[in-house]
């Protein structure tokens, strides 16, 4: 290891060694000297910090609790950059400490290096491609994120959350799943179940690349068309072809440095919620927010009203492994706040009425109300949820298990305990008529966050034990 004596420097040289460790896999895969990828391997930046003193109590994230070394295996540092500076600066002031950057242990699998091809084939090739190493789920894992004893009980102590496999794979799927590659992700990503709001997202886009001072740069959909300020004028969005095979598709409203909006139609289902935010988790966003439907519980809803998640009943099950379903999941106060003043501007004097806090409960299961009436009192009895959806909960606590600020903003579809259930002409009668004003909630909410990221980085979703230096 290397002794770095700037952040610069530190982060220069990982990326540094990176680039050099694909360099060396594309070549020793072209040549067919495969015995040379034996030397491919991840960077390890370490940080050993040598005296634990008091520092300011209202920092958010680089602080320890004891001195001692931490350290981190890395994939894309280039991609990770910023980040990666911003959290050694504030480790490096806080404490004396010696940052070293070197060649890590862990070797980086062909199939997460870009520009690489043919490696079956290289396997079976004989001499030398036992050198060449599989991608392994032994390497994916979070062990980090979820508090396991053994990653905190070394002679190392974690830097940061995840492991340059479990980097990896997030990221592939990320591209997988959404269709355009990791690296114009944002960092306030909105989630959503439907085409008319991503429609809707790609309007704003749109317009504001053809307002004159807009901080948007480019719109990114996913077919992977980039749509410029130069491109706006010749663009019909009626013409426009805004759908794709891609499982999750995503829009990015980019803004230098990825600190704009990312859109993405996560479908219907806490399996699907969960599958995305546990890979956009290794990006570390600085905030989610869901904007979807849901049904009313409250006679006195009307169809079209706002639900402003301020907890969560967790039905869906899904992260029962993970988290405990006895442990609450709060909101967070700086996410609940921009939502609520922005549905006030867009709704001016009418959201007083239109909007009201309380419980999400979420379920695994879309028929949930085709029970007895006996069995739903049952199933709802004590309960305060106000509203029943099936993703909020699960992208609620996996931003808590994640440490990602989160929010809901749902609208009232369907009231079926007070005989309005969910049909067709009502449905899109109801969607025709809420959905442009619903996303512009959400949307001028994240833009308000982004003004000041540094009120998102609140200390409510650290641990009090098992947590790293890094956010």
């Amino acid at each position: 290891m290397e002794k770095m004596q700037t952040v610069d420097a530190a982060v220069d040289k990982l990326i540094e060694l990176y680039d050099a460790s694909c360099d060396l896999a594309r070549h020793a895969l072209e040549s067919g000297n495969y015995a040379d990828y034996r030397d491919v391997y991840y960077p390890k930046l370490r940080v050993d910090v040598m005296e634990w003193q008091p520092i300011d109590r209202t920092e958010p994230f680089g602080y320890v609790d004891e001195a001692g070394t931490y350290s981190a295996a890395l994939s894309r540092p280039d991609l990770m950059s910023t980040y990666l500076r911003n959290q050694l600066r504030r480790l490096a002031d806080n404490y004396t400490s010696e940052i070293s950057v070197g060649y890590s242990d862990t070797r980086i699998p062909p199939e997460y290096i870009r520009g690489i091809e043919g490696v079956s084939e290289a396997r079976r090739s004989g001499d030398g491609a036992s050198e060449i190493p599989r991608p392994t789920l032994d390497e994916v894992h979070d062990a980090i994120i979820d508090g396991h004893w053994e990653a905190f009980a070394g002679d190392e102590k974690p830097l940061m959350h995840f492991g340059p496999q479990r980097f990896d794979i997030a990221c592939a799927r990320i591209q997988h799943y959404t269709g355009i590659e990791v690296d114009s992700v944002q960092k306030y990503i909105l989630f959503t179940n439907y085409a008319m709001h991503t429609r809707e997202f790609v309007r704003f886009g749109l317009n504001e690349l053809m307002r004159e001072g807009s901080r948007y740069s480019a719109l990114l959909l996913p077919s992977g068309q980039k749509i410029t300020r130069d491109h706006v004028p010749h663009i019909d969005l009626e013409a426009l072809d805004l759908e794709s095979h891609f499982q999750m598709p995503r829009f990015d409203l980019v803004v230098e440095g990825n600190l704009g909006l990312t859109m993405i139609n996560i479908g219907v289902g806490p399996s699907n919620a969960k599958t995305i935010t546990d890979c956009l988790a290794v990006l570390r966003p600085e905030a989610w927010i869901m904007i979807g439907h849901c049904a009313g519980l409250d006679a006195r809803m009307r169809i079209g009203d706002l639900i402003l998640g301020n907890a969560y009943e967790r039905k869906d099950h899904i992260l029962d492994n993970h988290i405990s379903p006895g442990l609450p999941v709060p909101a967070v106060p700086e996410i609940q706040r921009a939502l609520e003043k922005s549905v006030k501007a867009i709704y001016g004097d009418d959201s007083s009425s239109l909007m009201r806090t309380g419980t999400v409960l979420s379920t695994d299961d879309r028929n949930w109300e085709w029970h007895t009436p006996r069995d739903l009192w049952e199933w709802l009895r004590g309960s305060t949820a106000v509203a029943v959806d099936m993703e909020s909960s699960t992208l609620a606590a996996n931003g808590y298990r994640y440490r990602v600020p989160y929010g809901t903003l749902l609208a009232v579809s369907d009231l079926p305990l007070h005989a309005v259930p969910k049909l067709p002409a009502g449905a899109q009668a109801f969607y025709s008529n809420s959905k442009e004003a619903h996303v512009m909630c959400a949307v001028r909410a994240m833009e308000s966050l982004t003004e000041n990221p540094e009120r998102l980085r609140t200390r409510k979703l650290r641990r009090s034990l098992a947590e790293v230096p890094f956010r």
